[in-house]
């Protein structure tokens, strides 16, 4: 395949991420597969005589994803929040101190700030975290997308010249989600996080809409969707608990860090889900879980376990205990009040969310 950075000098220079992988002869062989997959494909589009307009896209789609990946993939052991927020946010705005203050927290909590590089909120997050904790990834516009100073030239950015791509980008590599005031495009990624979430397209993670102290951007956000979606039944009370307004730093900061209290992270082996977690449960929040969120469930209950045989590719998580379970993989805002009510340590009442 042609490299990317010659064909189209507008995408950063790649770093040398050269290293040695111990992978096992079986994971090689369905990467192998895999591949042949996406050679397989290409091969029928000339059998389908797909034009050359859509070649181009496709085309381009492969190169901006496979050198997406080559950045981020250094990084994949390291916590990441993506920042949402306008471009057009000048520093002195409180929103734009806001957002400096909100990189600045979770960079000194060891964590990687991952904006879409350009200025204003996405600049603050920058400022706040500093080069060295910083991710970009920027899109090409003809106007207001040129790259913050703080980010310019780092081989952690990323240019990218559609949006669908750069949204996959910004969600699956993030482990939690920040908002701050923004246009349609905040407001495009807001929304589109939350359907994820709320479908099971991705993991769940957290997600804060921060506003300026004392600010009001948010508010009117939320009621419509209370007075809109929740009262007219299109979503579910519990899914309310997928994310969090809050015009405090400290808030977000203990919304983003609280989730992986005790929780670490998911995944789904055949018809179980399995929960991750940093420490064991006790006996008597197990019962009460199985108690509370029997409706979850598929069949059978809740109970705690070692790793499965499925995950002994994960070799760096084999010390951590599980909490096993046929979820229905369609309630996924209990689910999230589930890995609230894991962390905080025992289960209660949700209180109507803020």
């Amino acid at each position: 395949m042609t490299d990317t950075t010659s064909e189209n000098p507008s995408i950063s220079p790649e770093p040398d991420t050269s290293r040695e992988f111990s992978t096992a002869p079986a994971e090689r062989s369905r990467i192998s597969d895999l591949i042949e997959q996406i050679k397989e494909s290409a091969d029928k589009l000339a059998d389908d005589q797909t034009s050359r307009g859509d070649l181009k896209l496709l085309s381009r789609t492969l190169r901006e994803l496979r050198y997406a990946f080559k950045v981020f993939t250094p990084y994949r052991s390291r916590r990441k929040v993506t920042v949402f927020g306008s471009a057009r946010i000048k520093p002195e705005a409180p929103t734009y101190v806001q957002a400096v203050a909100f990189g600045r927290a979770m960079a000194q909590k060891g964590w990687l700030v991952v904006t879409g590089a350009a200025s204003g909120i996405m600049e603050a997050g920058h400022v706040g975290a500093g080069r060295e904790n910083s991710m970009g990834l920027n899109i090409m516009l003809p106007f207001e997308q040129s790259s913050n100073t703080i980010i310019a030239g780092d081989p952690k950015l990323v240019h990218m010249k559609y949006f669908f791509t750069r949204k996959l980008m910004f969600v699956k590599e993030c482990d939690a989600v920040c908002l701050l005031p923004g246009g349609f495009g905040t407001l495009d990624e807001g929304l589109e996080v939350l359907t994820l979430l709320q479908t099971g397209k991705r993991d769940l993670v957290p997600v804060v809409f921060l506003d300026a102290p004392g600010g009001k951007f948010w508010h009117p956000f939320q009621d419509f969707i209370v007075k809109n979606l929740l009262a007219g039944g299109l979503i579910s009370p519990e899914d309310t608990s997928l994310y969090k307004i809050t015009d405090s730093v400290d808030v977000a900061v203990e919304e983003v860090l609280g989730f992986f209290r005790v929780y670490h992270s998911m995944r789904y082996v055949k018809n179980k889900l399995v929960l991750r977690l940093h420490k064991e449960l006790d006996e008597a929040l197990l019962a009460d879980i199985n108690a509370n969120f029997r409706d979850i469930l598929k069949e059978g209950q809740f109970t705690v376990s070692g790793p499965l045989r499925e995950e002994k590719d994960e070799p760096t998580l084999v010390a951590l205990p599980r909490l096993v379970f046929a979820f229905n993989r369609r309630s996924l805002g209990r689910l999230r009040q589930l890995i609230d009510a894991i962390n905080r340590g025992h289960v209660e009442p949700q209180p109507p969310h803020s």
